[in-house]
Formats: structure tokens, C-alpha cells, sequence
């Protein structure tokens, strides 16, 4: 059974903080991430962006258990402006009546270099990822607005990510989504090698908007 869905009908928040996305087919939660969630956000994680094929196979392990501890330190940091987003299927909507995890996001303050004229922080989102079954069925775009909220939640209008530039179906969800081109980062390797640049994407909010 796919525990996923294809037709948001509503997007509610509740003020425990876990915001409910329901559909005639299911429900998820999104909600802050907990140490009992690590095993499976690294191995989403790891599948998103070091899928196991050709040589990667015999790496994949250790690049799991890598991503596993980094995140481990990030959950258990204190720093006050930043948080792990899952999105997970309700219990009442799967055959075995557990949940499930489908997704993730993280949004931290950064703050921008030195040599920049304006120095000053910002709300950034990275580690957008998705379970493979469940993609293309609204899941990112929902943890994107709960970053949204979060980010207006801290304080700041203006949210921001990067993207590879032949990254196109991620363009093309940040694209939908209201965020963009703010900076092509310079980058040697890019030029010398031919690697895809880096594109730093904004994306202004209202906060009296709807969500």
C-alpha cells in the first residue's frame, strides 16, 4: 500500500506544532524531528542525494552512517534557531498502524560572509528530501511551507536555499513555490570542471499571507 496521496484538499495548523495535511486518501503530520526518527532520515537522506548505484554501492553504508551522526549532533545541539522537519503518514491511514515517515526538511540561521557590504543573517533551508515512493505527491512542497511558517515564526520575511543548476525538477518546485534566482554563486570547479553551479534562490514572504 502507498501511503502517500496524490490531492491535497486542506493544509491545517495546530497550535501543539504539528501541522495536518489531510486528503480524501490520507493524512500526514509534519512535525520536529526526534532521535527515535534518525535511522530512517538517513537512509531517505542518503537515497536523495547518494542514490546506491555503480561504485556508490559499496560507499552507500558508510555515507549513511556519516549523515546519520551529523544529523544526530545538529538534533541535539541547542542552538535556538534551528529545526529538523519530518512530514509522516497518520497511523490511521496505513494497513499496520504505524507511522511513517515520508519526508524531511531543516531551516537554520546562516549568516552571511564577511566580505559581503551587508552583513546579516538569514533563515536557510537545506536537506529537503523526500522517500522515493512518495515523491512528486506534494510532500516537499507542504515541508516548504512549514519552513515558511517557521521562518516567519523567527522573525524574517525573506527565506532562501540552494539548487544545482541541472537540478531541474527541484527548480522547478522552488519555481512553483515563489523562490527566486537571487545569486549564481562563482565557483572555479564549476568552470574548470564543468560541474553544475550553484544557484542561491530567495524567496520573500507575507506574513499576512495565506498558507
Amino acid at each position: 500500500m502507498n501511503p502517500c496521496f496524490s490531492f491535497f484538499t486542506s493544509y491545517e495548523f495546530s497550535p501543539t506544532g504539528q501541522d495536518t495535511v489531510a486528503s480524501s486518501a490520507c493524512s500526514f503530520t509534519i512535525r520536529t524531528a526526534q532521535d527515535r526518527d534518525l535511522t530512517i532520515l538517513a537512509e531517505i537522506l542518503t537515497d536523495s542525494f547518494h542514490p546506491p548505484t555503480g561504485l556508490l554501492r559499496w560507499a552507500y553504508p558508510i555515507l549513511r552512517l556519516g549523515i546519520y551522526e551529523d544529523l544526530r549532533n545538529r538534533l541535539r545541539s541547542t542552538l535556538p534557531h534551528y529545526t529538523c522537519l519530518v512530514a509522516v503518514v497518520a497511523a490511521s491511514t496505513l494497513s499496520d498502524e504505524s507511522e511513517q515517515l515520508v519526508g524531511t526538511v531543516e531551516i537554520a540561521l546562516r549568516t552571511s560572509p564577511y566580505w559581503q557590504p551587508h552583513c546579516h543573517q538569514y533563515p536557510y533551508i537545506s536537506n529537503l528530501a523526500v522517500r522515493q515512493s512518495c515523491r512528486r505527491q506534494g510532500v516537499a512542497q507542504q515541508l516548504l511551507l512549514a519552513c515558511e511558517r517557521k521562518s516567519l515564526e523567527w522573525g524574517f520575511q525573506d527565506l532562501y536555499l540552494h539548487v544545482l543548476e541541472n537540478n531541474h525538477q527541484a527548480r522547478q518546485l522552488y519555481l512553483k513555490t515563489g523562490y527566486q534566482l537571487h545569486q549564481v554563486e562563482p565557483s572555479y570547479t564549476a568552470w574548470l570542471l564543468r560541474h553544475p553551479k550553484r544557484l542561491f534562490l530567495r524567496k520573500h514572504l507575507n506574513p499576512g499571507g495565506e498558507f
